[in-house]
């Protein structure tokens, strides 16, 4: 009995300190005059308004024929109470490329000083979408020039996103942030053991991550302004020559249908060895949507979400990732000779390299991002195709080392597709394992071959560095 009513006292203590800490921090954020958050959200259709090249399939042979429905970009700012902002911009596109990003951030830095670190761009990786990558465009064989086409529409998506984020930043409103998190369960792994190694391949035995976060940004009133949610897998239920968002284009206009004037953006977590099970049909594309919208709903109507108080912290630096050793000249030469289409066309860019530069590409310089709200939530951001081991690893990892073990734990939320998306970032498993996302995807592009195996660990390290420098950033005033 004694044991009973120290644990509750202890309990009762806690509470009544957590919850002290929290209106401390909301009424000193409202005594200097400033809400504790801000935000905004905006919709911009995006779809080409031509017949374009689209991405995703390699044995593609024709260019788009119209529509299902409309592709989007969606725009979240939000700031904090001291003024720091962060953009968060998600996009029915296969990839961001620097192209895309890299004259967004400039102009936020220099019309709107917002630091490129404050830049949060990711792709849901539809493979029903327009081929935005300059040096793809051109292999498809079609005639034209396809690398205009694809710079042409790139600047076309620049210029709509900048005018959005100049018509946006004015509509800050007070809001408040909440948490919350639910599953969906059509995602699985695709990467199948068999003796004659790892095939594409349903595979329920294999790592997965269901979970469905959910980012509640909604007014005094408890109106919804916005709803940043995730999942895991890759959106490729449809493999046809028309436009369409796939399972989170649905999930989305499921959700901005059932609550009018909210701004509803899907964000792709860790999901390049998971794909959505049954696929290959539209009407299973909103099946999957349905399932997905619908564990956004169960987040939404969660009775005690998360609240998230406190201060962005922002960081975002390079890790230089190594290659595995190049094949020589003389492989290449044999590969160009007797390989298949695809492995014919990597040794010629390969052999390109050397004669161009003397030597093949030996390392990728690879950006990462951790966007942490307060002590509540950490976001982390990783470009590339990221694997399932990432999300799961770091949930695990991040979890601890907010330095005050009075309060809760910050939520580890982690998303892949963000900033570049280069080719796929394989885990020290996914490599030893090898099969597609290993090794075999590097042919479709102009990098040498697998990572080397330090890449898991050096991406890892990296992003436990930014966490601990947002995370000692939202204590300073």
């Amino acid at each position: 009995m004694k044991t009973f009513f120290l644990q509750l006292s202890l309990v009762t203590i806690l509470f009544h300190w957590t919850t002290s800490a929290t209106i401390t921090r909301v009424a000193a954020a409202e005594a200097d005059g400033n809400p504790e958050w801000r935000g905004a959200a905006a919709s911009v259709v995006i779809t080409p308004d031509k017949p374009m090249w689209m991405s995703g399939y390699a044995a593609r042979t024709k260019p788009s024929e119209g529509k299902v429905h409309d592709l989007y970009a969606k725009l979240l700012i939000l700031e904090d109470s001291r003024g720091q902002k962060v953009v968060i911009i998600t996009t029915d596109l296969i990839g961001i490329t620097p192209a895309l990003r890299d004259p967004i951030a400039a102009r936020l830095e220099s019309d709107f000083k917002i630091p490129s670190a404050a830049l949060l761009m990711n792709a849901s990786h539809t493979h029903c979408g327009p081929e935005l990558r300059e040096d793809k465009a051109p292999r498809r064989g079609l005639g034209g020039d396809r690398g205009a086409e694809a710079r042409q529409y790139t600047k076309m998506l620049v210029e709509k996103l900048l005018k959005a984020i100049e018509a946006t930043l004015p509509r800050l409103e007070p809001v408040e942030l909440k948490y919350a998190s639910a599953r969906a369960g059509f995602a699985m792994n695709r990467r199948l053991p068999t003796p004659k190694g790892v095939i594409n391949s349903p595979y329920p035995e294999g790592p997965v991550d269901q979970r469905v976060p959910v980012l509640i940004v909604e007014r005094p009133d408890r109106s919804l302004v916005a709803a940043l949610f995730g999942y895991a897998c890759h959106n490729t239920t449809l493999s046809f020559y028309q436009f369409c968002g796939d399972y989170a284009g649905y999930a989305q206009e499921y959700l901005e249908d059932a609550h009018p004037g909210m701004v509803a953006l899907f964000m792709m977590g860790c999901g390049g060895d998971q794909n959505p099970y049954p696929r290959r049909s539209l009407d299973l594309a909103k099946q999957h949507g349905r399932a997905l919208s619908n564990a956004v709903e169960v987040a939404l109507s969660v009775k005690q979400p998360r609240e998230i108080h406190g201060l962005l912290g922002i960081a975002m630096e390079e890790v230089e990732l190594e290659f595995a050793a190049p094949p020589s000249r003389e492989e290449l030469l044999k590969r160009k000779e007797t390989g298949n289409k695809y492995e014919q066309s990597h040794a010629i860019r390969l052999l390109d390299q050397l004669d161009e530069r003397g030597g093949i590409q030996t390392s990728y310089a690879f950006p990462l991002q951790v966007i942490q709200f307060g002590n509540d939530l950490t976001l982390a951001a990783i470009c590339g195709e990221t694997v399932v081991d990432y999300s799961l690893r770091l949930q695990q990892e991040l979890k601890s080392g907010n330095g005050n073990s009075q309060e809760q734990e910050p939520v580890v939320w982690i998303a892949g597709y963000s900033n570049y998306v280069f080719g796929y970032l394989p885990s020290l498993r996914v490599l030893k394992e090898g099969g597609y996302e290993g090794n075999r995807a590097m042919i479709y592009t102009s990098y040498p071959g697998p990572f080397a195996e330090s890449v898991e660990q050096r991406v890892v390290s990296k992003i436990k560095d930014l966490t601990a420098q947002a995370r000692m950033s939202t204590q300073q005033k």
